[in-house]
Parts: structure tokens; C-alpha cells; sequence
């Protein structure tokens, strides 16, 4: 304790600023870099492989900028996508990856095309789904991102940013969930978040999803691998507008019978019972909250659309 008093206060002061940039060295060297950041506009990334799904559905790997580098996507966002076609207008669409910061280096996403002159409703097809069809292996996209407006935490609990209304925090004790097509992959980020938190063991899930038919159900055996692992945690329902023989599930539309059977009943005391939505607007409108409405959940405290 002398020696240090006596000791010249100069080479105190040196060798306390030397500790303290050494540990700042070692932090930011051992700092994971994430890939997106909200304050910058959108960045090229390049493509790195492409998987065929099925005949309309593809799996896009797209590089980050180093091997060890996070997403950075907090759970239950999504990124922005971007593109300017032949004509000069830009074209944007958000899309929720299936992987998330648990994996370095890269993200994927399952991505349904949704071709021209296929629907007689929508000639012109899929716009961002198209071009993201034309892709090759090397090509880059613009991205940007996280956006969006729930953030799941752990144990249950998520944050929702509804426009204009101050930062909500809620938790579920059993979430509920309806999601039609590709709106399956916000779903699929929940659940895995929620199924690997050691905290949120209790946690029950019960999702219903809809599709035209059995090879349009995207992720199946990664659902049925849920059911398989975390028996009685998860359930999952499955809805089809055109079935096959000894369809084993629903057929048609989502209806008030079918949430009531498949889903969580209403907490209307502790709103421990929380429905995500996400798919076709028309699902949402007819489908999903009048009859959610119907059987007591409130659409402002209980429920949230992706």
C-alpha cells in the first residue's frame, strides 16, 4: 500500500488508462458484429445457395458480412426487402427469416412464388417473389431491417409498438396461433424461441394452419418434429381448402368451431392467452377476428397480427 502511494501519480494514470484500453480491446474483439442495423439504409447481400422446396416454394441462404457475424433480428421482426425492377420503380416487401441470431454467417428464407398468369386474381404474380426467383447463386438483394412491431423476450413475455400507443409489455401462459400459407415463418420464430427457453417450460402453444392443399404446408416435418420433441407443449392443427381422402384434419375455411376446438379458450382476467395472426389479409378479416370476437378474446389485449 506505501509503494503505491509513494509511486509517481503520472505512471498511475498511465498504467490505469493501459488497463482500461486493453479491455476495451478485448471486449470489441470478442464482440459478436450483427448484420442489420435500423440506422442504415438498405445493404447488398449476396446470395449464397438456393433450395428447391417444392415447385413453387425455394429456401434463399444469403451471406453475412463475416463467417461469425449475427443476424441481429430480435424475435418476431422482420426485414425489408428491396429492388428496382426494369421501369426504375422500387419495389419493397418485408419477409421473416426461418433462421435467426442462433446461426452465424448467414440467414434463410422460405420464400412461395407466386408466379404470373397462374391465379386469375393476381395476373401479374408475386412481384418481390419473382425477382427473388430470377436470383442466381453470387447475385445480391437489399435488405433492411429489424422492423416490425412485437418483440418476443422470454418466459413468455413480448413487447408490442402498436402506432401511436406507448410500449406495451404482455405475457402468455398459452399462445395461440392462426397462420395461413407463408405465414407460417413469424410463427416458426416464436415457437423456437419458446420452445428452447429453459424458462418458459410451462408455456403452451397451439397454432392452426391453413393451406389450398397437403403439398402447399410448408415446414411440415419441422412441426411435426415439435409435436414429436415437446409433447403436450405444442399442437398444431392443420386446415386444407382441398384435401385428399382421409384428410385426417380439417377441410375449408377457419371458422369459429375450429379455433374454439384447436385453440386456447379466453383469459379475459389475466390475458394470459395471446393469438398471432399471420396470412392473407381476406383470412385475417373474415376468418380470424370476427370469430376470435365472437368467442370473447378482446382484438386490442389479446390478440396481434404480424
Amino acid at each position: 500500500m506505501d509503494a503505491i502511494l509513494s509511486a509517481d501519480p503520472n505512471m498511475l494514470i498511465f498504467t490505469a488508462v493501459a488497463i482500461i484500453v486493453v479491455g476495451l480491446m478485448f471486449l470489441l474483439k470478442n464482440r459478436t458484429p450483427t448484420a442489420l442495423n435500423p440506422k442504415m439504409d438498405y445493404t447488398p447481400f449476396p446470395l449464397e445457395s438456393i433450395e428447391v422446396v417444392s415447385h413453387d416454394t425455394r429456401l434463399y441462404k444469403f451471406s453475412l458480412p463475416t463467417p461469425q457475424t449475427k443476424l441481429g433480428l430480435p424475435i418476431g421482426q422482420h426485414i425489408s426487402f428491396q429492388f428496382t425492377d426494369s421501369k426504375g420503380k422500387r419495389n419493397q416487401r418485408s419477409y421473416t427469416p426461418i433462421t435467426g441470431d442462433e446461426v452465424l454467417g448467414s440467414v434463410t428464407f422460405l420464400v412461395k412464388v407466386y408466379k404470373a398468369n397462374v391465379h386469375p386474381k393476381f395476373p401479374d404474380g408475386g412481384v418481390m417473389s419473382q425477382h427473388l426467383d430470377s436470383l442466381k447463386v453470387g447475385d445480391t438483394l437489399l435488405m433492411k431491417g429489424p422492423k416490425g412491431h412485437l418483440e418476443y423476450l422470454s418466459d413468455g413475455k413480448f413487447t408490442v409498438q402498436q402506432m401511436r400507443k406507448p410500449l406495451e409489455t404482455r405475457k402468455a401462459t398459452h399462445f395461440g396461433m392462426i397462420a395461413g400459407g407463408t405465414g407460417l415463418t413469424p410463427m416458426t420464430q416464436v415457437i423456437d424461441a419458446v420452445l428452447r427457453d429453459p424458462k418458459a417450460d410451462h408455456i403452451k402453444i397451439s397454432l392452426i394452419y391453413a393451406n389450398q392443399t397437403e403439398d402447399d404446408i410448408l415446414l411440415r416435418s419441422q412441426l411435426e418434429t415439435y409435436m414429436k420433441d415437446y409433447p403436450g407443449r405444442i399442437n398444431v392443427h392443420f386446415t386444407l381448402d382441398r384435401p385428399q381422402k382421409d384428410w385426417p384434419h380439417s377441410t375449408g375455411f377457419i371458422n369459429k368451431e375450429m379455433i374454439a376446438d384447436h385453440l386456447p379458450k379466453v383469459d379475459s382476467a389475466n390475458h394470459a392467452t395471446q393469438i398471432f395472426m399471420c396470412g392473407p389479409p381476406a383470412m385475417i378479416k373474415f376468418a380470424c377476428m370476427p370469430n376470435l370476437k365472437e368467442l370473447g378474446f378482446d382484438l386490442q389485449k389479446d390478440c396481434f397480427m404480424f
